[in-house]
């Protein structure tokens, strides 16, 4: 008997295997130009090697970070911006490995979507990619996930795990911090990949025409503005970690300078950063403005210009400053470690990121 129904193909279901496929053969040059010693950087089988002694280690620590993008992936999707929102991925993985002393060494990508589109899951990878070179860390392997239903269509979502190493007995753990250590900040490229909710939001309330010239820059794009992708500060920073001159780092992610530096210091000590000691960047200043943002909600959203933190002693301040200089980072005493609760404070004087008066923030641990 012949039966009259068809005959079911995960095409049907909206799954393409071909298109999986295709994007496996597109990518793989991309891929295997991340390769690094401990890792051909090579895709295809179950699941990725890296062999550490051949990164030189003898005795490590492995360090691992996971994270996301964010909503900023959602800016990426609607103004056509794929390119770079990979290099934000692996950063927000990155920077977390460095602040532990740790060098990446691999990283994987997760990509979801409910269609795969031709070149725009390729034209995320290639920014994965990029990441990884800028830091070092070979991309060893990945999931692409196409999932009918879950997504809206042309939305997807991205999720990165990087691993890293540190020989043993040279992490930073922030036991190293002491009263009177300098805190240094490393400028940031722009809002990073936090806080984009609330940019969203003042881009819808307040009407943005995200694809004219920024008022704050007639040069660049507003939409360029607000993508500009994280600033990975690993290799800048790893030459100094081996050689013994960092006591401690915090990465400026969620929860701004107020709850970040503290994560990283021991009981008993206080970080104090003066508001006044950088220059607010240009789209910070306009984030404030447009959303009548006050100083201290402003100093736990935002990085406020200021991506990455270091505690150093005193006495290596100035030539701390001068080899990062030297590294191509823009560094900016912003503070110091004082006795006290352990926590940050924040302080600044009128017409400090356009205070009305004298304001300060303390978040304690």
């Amino acid at each position: 008997m012949v039966s009259n129904t068809p005959s079911y193909t995960y095409e049907n279901a909206g799954v393409s295997i071909e298109a999986g496929n295709n994007l496996v053969k597109a990518i793989g040059p991309l891929v295997k130009a991340t390769a690094r010693p401990g890792a051909d950087a090579e895709i295809g089988g179950f699941g990725g090697f890296f062999d550490p002694r051949a990164a030189g280690y003898t005795d490590p620590l492995l360090v691992a970070a996971n994270d996301g993008v964010g909503t900023k992936v959602k800016l990426a999707i609607d103004h056509d911006r794929h390119d770079r929102i990979g290099i934000d991925l692996v950063a927000m993985c990155v920077n977390d490995l460095i602040v532990q002393g740790a060098e990446p060494l691999f990283f994987l990508d997760y990509f979801a979507t409910g269609k795969l589109v031709s070149g725009i899951a390729e034209r995320v990878v290639a920014g994965i990619a990029e990441g990884c070179k800028q830091s070092g860390c070979a991309l060893i392997g990945g999931e692409t996930a196409e999932m009918p239903g879950m997504y809206a269509d042309g939305d997807y979502d991205l999720a990165g795990f990087c691993v890293g190493a540190v020989e043993r007995g040279e992490q930073l753990t922030g036991d190293l911090v002491a009263e009177g250590d300098v805190l240094l900040g490393l400028a940031s490229s722009g809002v990073h990949s936090n806080g984009y909710s609330l940019v969203r939001r003042l881009a819808a309330d307040k009407g943005w025409k995200l694809d004219r010239p920024a008022l704050f820059d007639a040069d660049v794009l507003l939409i360029d503005a607000l993508i500009e992708p994280t600033r990975i500060y690993v290799k800048s920073l790893l030459p100094l970690i081996r050689a013994g001159r960092i006591h401690a780092l915090a990465h400026i992610t969620g929860g701004g300078l107020l709850e970040n530096i503290p994560r990283v210091l021991p009981q008993g000590l206080h970080a104090r950063v003066d508001a006044g000691s950088w220059e607010q960047p240009r789209l910070m200043a306009f984030l404030q403005a447009q959303g009548n943002i006050e100083p201290t909600e402003m100093a736990r959203t935002f990085n406020c210009g200021i991506g990455m933190v270091l505690a150093v002693s005193a006495d290596q301040a100035d030539a701390v400053v001068r080899d990062l200089g030297a590294a191509g980072e823009t560094v900016t005493v912003i503070g110091a470690i004082e006795k006290g609760a352990r926590g940050c404070t924040v302080q600044g004087r009128a017409d400090d990121w356009h205070a009305r008066e004298t304001w300060e923030a303390t978040h304690l641990v």
